[in-house]
């Protein structure tokens, strides 16, 4: 098993054992990082080393200050101690800076890694109705922008957060020790910044969360505008979709500014705050030392530590924006991470001597969130290795249970059996491989075609390649390709033809050797000519196989050993071709009507 995808299991295996902490921040926080905290205190030991000289700079300063002042009261070697410590802790910032960042980086980076590569795992399982309703901009949002925030956050608690805290009690501790007076004074400071923190965290929060969504809705939009170019153009929308993109922009860019300006006066507000306070602390040490309540020298350590707690709390204020957008990315990637909308069988049962026997009993379905059925008490028995054709008007549900057949629906009532085996109990995955698909949008990757034909297959020789590009009607045209099979065919297949992309996904299913087949308008886009010499390759290829064919074109299943044909989702006749149009009933009906047609 690869490192990878040992952290994408390892990640995945956490969520479905938290499913409880969906919505808690922190706690799914501490499911990321678990595992990795030993490298994070290791990294933490090597910060306090490196930083040491922010520390202890300002006690040197001040015993030399003191030094100088009062010659009678010190050695020599006072001097030459403290110059020997600066330099030590100075020198030792070298490593200490690598191995506190090396350490850091191990545990974010795979973090990092193991998060992206779990929501792309989480979405291999999610169900295709999931799928339906996410749209593939806000997704990208998520695995790309989400988690580099959610990375920001853990760098800027390890370099920001934690730093300033440590600067905060080193500063009290020393001062402590020296002066209980001047300690009293800074820790007024405190409560007062966690009160602005307090008073803009609620703003912060709303701002970034109606932010995050404009931008996840505006990368929507712009892959979905993408994507229609050729018909925005075709149909001379360009100034539609601009527009679309436009007013979305225009939300992003008011959102934007209201997140934007309530940021800037959030850190005004502390930085104005504290450069007060500041003035305060100089002249409240600076009094003391007049009335001989402290040295001389301790007015520099006092000011520089008052100025390193300010400065600190200032940071964290200051980043606190990004901590927020981190904390909002986490609850954004929570939304995939927990999902409970998962593919619809979990089944276990492998089949072993794969037959193709299908039954359909009293299937009933419809859609989320609609109560219109798509199927109604729909009855089939095929027997292994026959051909059924499916026949229909548009929403008849002719695609819907091609669909149910390979497993992407589950029936709302009723069930559907394989080789006497319910599908509730079926391994999609091992089912699946039986399979070959030729959905009715063909999908295409930007590959070659060699990559696309061979698609999933671990080895494929290039006699079962060529046999596949032949069955395909496929050979003419990758003749005339300069690089032939090994030819790029762009995003999506959009350097090919509707026509050429669809018998690629034709070569696909060819070579796959399935035992099971289904077609959805597998021959839409092809010419009268290519579609008849694929339909006689096919014949060679379903023979013995169990074969579902959706055809727009009534003469192309003419061989089919029976036709269903389907009427608002319901089975009205079941027969061959010369019996459907003996019975003069609905298919004879749309037999006339085609016939008319053309």
């Amino acid at each position: 098993m690869s490192d990878e995808k040992g952290i994408s299991l390892d990640f995945e295996k956490r969520f479905e054992e938290q499913q409880d902490i969906k919505g808690k921040t922190f706690r799914t926080l501490h499911m990321f990082y678990r595992g990795h905290y030993i490298k994070l205190f290791i990294s933490f030991i090597f910060f306090l080393l490196k930083h040491s000289p922010v520390w202890i700079l300002p006690i040197v300063t001040a015993n030399l200050i003191n030094f100088a002042a009062e010659p009678g009261k010190h050695e020599m070697s006072v001097l030459w101690i403290n110059v020997i410590v600066l330099t030590v802790v100075i020198i030792q910032n070298l490593p200490s800076q690598m191995l506190h960042i090396g350490f850091m980086s191990k545990a974010i980076r795979h973090v990092e890694a193991g998060l992206r590569s779990t929501l792309v795992r989480k979405l291999q399982h999610l169900s295709i109705s999931y799928h339906g309703e996410l749209r593939s901009g806000k997704l990208q949002a998520k695995v790309l922008r989400d988690v580099e925030m959610i990375e920001i956050m853990s760098k800027q608690t390890m370099m920001g957060v934690l730093p300033a805290f440590m600067n905060v009690i080193v500063a009290i501790a020393v001062t402590a020790s020296r002066s209980w007076t001047v300690v009293s004074f800074f820790i007024v400071a405190i409560p007062i910044s966690i009160l602005i923190v307090y008073f803009f965290k609620g703003k912060l929060n709303s701002r970034n969360r109606e932010f995050r969504h404009e931008v996840e809705e505006m990368s929507g939009q712009v892959a979905e505008t993408v994507e229609m170019i050729p018909v925005t153009r075709a149909h001379g929308l360009e100034q539609v979709e601009i527009n679309k993109v436009d007013s979305l922009l225009h939300n992003v860019r008011g959102k934007g500014y209201r997140l934007d300006i309530t940021e800037a006066f959030f850190g005004a507000s502390n930085w104005v705050s504290f450069q007060l306070f500041q003035v305060l602390c100089l002249l409240f040490t600076v009094y003391l030392a007049y009335n001989g309540s402290i040295p001389i020298g301790d007015v520099v350590l006092y000011q520089t530590y008052f100025t390193q707690i300010l400065m600190s709390i200032s940071g964290v204020i200051n980043i606190y924006p990004q901590l927020a957008k981190g904390f909002e990315s986490v609850h954004s990637v929570s939304e995939i991470l927990f999902a409970k909308e998962t593919q619809e069988y979990q089944g276990k049962t492998k089949l072993r001597d794969f037959r193709g026997e299908v039954a359909f009993e009293q299937v009933d379905f419809r859609y989320k969130d609609t109560a219109k059925h798509v199927l109604s008490d729909f009855n089939l028995q095929v027997k292994p290795g026959e051909c059924i054709a499916f026949v229909g008007e548009s929403g008849a549900g002719k695609s819907t249970i091609l669909n149910l057949i390979t497993g992407f629906y589950r029936p709302t009532n009723g069930r559907i059996i394989i080789d006497d085996i319910p599908m509730d109990d079926l391994s999609m995955v091992k089912y699946r491989r039986k399979l070959a698909v030729v959905p009715q949008n063909t999908i295409l990757f930007s590959g070659s075609i060699r990559e696309n034909i061979a698609y999933g297959l671990a080895e494929v020789t290039e006699e079962q390649l060529q046999q596949a590009v032949e069955m395909a009607n496929l050979r003419d045209i990758i003749a005339d390709l300069p690089e032939g099979l090994d030819t790029k065919i762009g995003e999506h297949g959009d350097r090919m033809s509707g026509g050429q992309r669809q018998r690629i996904a034709i070569a696909r299913a060819f070579i796959r050797n399935p035992q099971m087949i289904i077609l959805d308008e597998a021959t839409s886009a092809l010419d009268n000519i290519s579609e008849k010499l694929i339909q006689d390759s096919m014949k060679e290829l379903i023979k013995g196989r169990t074969t579902f064919i959706v055809a727009h074109r009534l003469s192309t299943i003419r061989d089919a050993d029976r036709i269903v044909v389907m009427k608002n989702g319901e089975c009205v006749e079941v027969g061959t071709y010369e019996e459907l149009l003996a019975n003069r009933g609905e298919f004879y009906r749309m037999k006339s009507a085609s016939e008319a047609v053309s």
